[in-house]
C-alpha cells in the first residue's frame, strides 16, 4: 500500500479491532495504529463503526487500488484492472471473497437468490468499498438463470472476465440409502452441474481477457469420508476432478483452474450442525489447530490463487482445514 493512514483506536467500538501492518507504531495498547484492515465481530457493530471509520476506510481502499503491486512494482500482488464473478457472494465465504478481491483492486459482480439480502450487501459495500461491486439475482441451480447471469456479467464487464469464483453449494446430511431422487438431483445440480455449466458459459469471457483464473469451492468431503455426507462428498469429488481437467484443457488459453477445500468454517450454513456440543468437541479433537476456520482464512487463499503472484499454480485442490485432513474424521455422535 503506497500510503497508510493513522487511526485513533480509541474511536473504535470496543469489540472491533485493527490489524497493524509490519510498519505499525507502538503495540496493541498504543492509541495509534497504521490501519490495513478493520474487522467486526458481529453485524450489529457495522452501523456504529461505519460513522467513524467510513472516510478512513474509503481512503485505505483507494490507496490499495492505486498500489503498484508491491515493492518490486511488477503488479504481482494486485488485481487492479481485473474483473471477477463470485457466485453466492452475500454471506459466509462468498462475502469474504468479494471483499478480499475488491480490496486488491478488482471489480466484482456477485449473485444470490435472496433479493433483500443482495440489496443490503450492495448498500453496505457501496458505503465502505465504493462502486467496485455490482450484483444480480440468480439461482445457479437453474440452467436458464445461469445463462442470464453470464449475459449480465458480459454486459457489465464488456465481454471479458478475469476471475470466476464458484462458491455456491448446498448440503443434505443423511445416510445415502435415505436419499430421495429429488434430494439427489438438488445436490447434483447445485454443487456440480452449476460449476460445470458456469465454467462453460464463462470460458469465452475468460479467454477474451487474456489471463483467466477459475477457483472452485470444494470441501474436505471430496477427499475423506464424513458421516452422512457421502453424496455431498461425491459432488465435491467431482468438483476436484473438474478442477484438474480444466487446468489441462484451458492452459492453452492462459486460464488457470484451482480449488479450495474447506473444513468447518464459521458460516450460517454450519451453525445448526455445530450446535451439538458433543459433535463440536469431536470436530475439535480431529482438528490439530483445535478451532473452526474463519471465512477470511478461506478468502485469502482464493485471492492468492487469482493473483499474478500465483501464476504457476494450476490444477491444485488445497485444503483449508486446520490440519484435519491429516487425521480423517468419522464421529460417534450424530
Amino acid at each position: 500500500m503506497p500510503s497508510q493512514l493513522l487511526v485513533d483506536s480509541s474511536s473504535l467500538p470496543s469489540s472491533s479491532y485493527c490489524v497493524a501492518s509490519s510498519s505499525s507504531v507502538g503495540n496493541a495498547n498504543h492509541p495509534e495504529w497504521r490501519l490495513t484492515h478493520v474487522c467486526f465481530s458481529h453485524r450489529a457493530l457495522f452501523q456504529s463503526a461505519k460513522k467513524c471509520l467510513l472516510p478512513r476506510i474509503s481512503t485505505v481502499v483507494r490507496n490499495a487500488r492505486s498500489a503498484d503491486g508491491g515493492s518490486k512494482g511488477d503488479g504481482r500482488w494486485s488485481l487492479s484492472g481485473q474483473t471477477a464473478l463470485v457466485t453466492g457472494g452475500t454471506r459466509g465465504i462468498g462475502r469474504a471473497v468479494v471483499e478480499e478481491l475488491v480490496g486488491l483492486g478488482a471489480k466484482v459482480h456477485t449473485c444470490c437468490r435472496n433479493g433483500s439480502e443482495l440489496r443490503q450487501c450492495l448498500e453496505e459495500w457501496e458505503g465502505l468499498l465504493g462502486s467496485g461491486i455490482s450484483g444480480s439475482l440468480c439461482d445457479v441451480s437453474v440452467g436458464e438463470k445461469r445463462v442470464e447471469l453470464m449475459r449480465t456479467v458480459s454486459s457489465v464487464f464488456d465481454g471479458k472476465l478475469n476471475i470466476l469464483v464458484n462458491n455456491v453449494g448446498t448440503n443434505i446430511r443423511k445416510p445415502m440409502e435415505e436419499f430421495t431422487p429429488v434430494e439427489f438431483a438438488t445436490l447434483l445440480s447445485t454443487n456440480f452441474e452449476s460449476a460445470f455449466h458456469l465454467s462453460q458459459l464463462a470460458y469465452p469471457l475468460l479467454k477474451a481477457s487474456g489471463q483467466g483464473s477459475v477457483v472452485f469451492t470444494s470441501s474436505v468431503t471430496g477427499f475423506l469420508s464424513l458421516k452422512s455426507m457421502s453424496v455431498h462428498g461425491a459432488t465435491k469429488g467431482a468438483i476436484n476432478q473438474l478442477t484438474k481437467s480444466l487446468a489441462c484443457e484451458w492452459a492453452k488459453d492462459n486460464i488457470r483452474s484451482n480449488a479450495v477445500a474447506p473444513w468447518y468454517i464459521k458460516t450460517s450454513m454450519v451453525e445448526q450442525v455445530l450446535s451439538n456440543e458433543k459433535y463440536l468437541e469431536e470436530v475439535y479433537s480431529r482438528t490439530p489447530l483445535r478451532r473452526l476456520g474463519e471465512p477470511t482464512e478461506v478468502s485469502s487463499l482464493v485471492a492468492f490463487l487469482c493473483l499474478p503472484a500465483s501464476s504457476y499454480i494450476t490444477g491444485q485442490i488445497i485444503c483449508v482445514d486446520g490440519g484435519m485432513s491429516v487425521n480423517g474424521f468419522f464421529p460417534s455422535h450424530s
